[in-house]
């Protein structure tokens, strides 16, 4: 289930975001509960998927609506792409709860947005990424010679939905 960010994530979100397996590919680094709290509540009250921003999702479990992860979407500033990045907590993971996430984001962006092509990117050695990206049917459509935490390495671009029609 997608839903807003909420204040009240915040044990949840710090512990996954927390975890270093979870945050090693990730471009955001691990922050204090005050900083952390801060980006919930700006979350929870902000607009979804305005151009030239980032909008962080919750993924909650269905049942209970503990938050599991996060989905970041980026839209582009002239509206018309989209970027996505997933968090999921290490206990959520292999059980098909990102894949269901990214469905639902993908669905959610076409419905409320104009954007026409929504891509993902990871480092060549997150093989889980790849792996989930693959699943979806995205298609890869660049390989980047870059730097990610001071250190060279190779970043993969997907072109992951277009918009039907």
């Amino acid at each position: 289930m997608l839903r807003h960010l909420r204040p009240t994530d915040l044990a949840d979100f710090q512990a996954y975001r927390g975890d270093p397996e979870v945050g090693r590919w990730q471009g955001w680094q691990p922050q204090t509960d005050a900083r952390a709290l801060a980006f919930l509540e700006e979350m929870a009250a902000g607009p979804l998927f305005q151009p030239g921003t980032w909008t962080q999702l919750g993924i909650a479990d269905d049942l209970t609506g503990q938050l599991i992860g996060d989905l970041g979407v980026h839209i582009s500033a002239d509206g018309r792409e989209a970027e996505f990045g997933f968090s999921l907590a290490r206990a959520a993971q292999g059980r098909g709860l990102a894949s269901a996430a990214v469905r639902a984001a993908i669905a959610l962006v076409f419905e409320q947005t104009a954007v026409r092509h929504i891509h993902a990117q990871t480092d060549a050695r997150n093989a889980a990424c790849i792996r989930l990206l693959e699943r979806l049917g995205a298609t890869r459509i660049a390989t980047v010679a870059t730097e990610f935490r001071g250190e060279p390495c190779t970043e993969l671009r997907y072109l992951l939905a277009s918009r039907p029609g």
